[in-house]
């Protein structure tokens, strides 16, 4: 399956200011803005919101 822009390879650092991150994809064409999604960090130990770099 060929990989195309409509779904790329976002990556979520965490907001806690760990310098944790995750790699992800997301749709385009559902969420346009920044991604937020509430993950594990695992240096704070505990869940907090991870936000989309650019």
């Amino acid at each position: 399956m060929a990989r195309n822009s409509t779904r790329p390879v976002v990556t979520l650092r965490s907001t806690a200011g760990t310098g944790v991150t995750y790699v992800t994809r997301k749709n385009r064409g559902n969420d346009p803005d920044r991604l937020v999604l509430r993950k594990y960090d695992p240096v704070m130990g505990e869940h907090v919101p991870f936000r989309e770099e650019r």
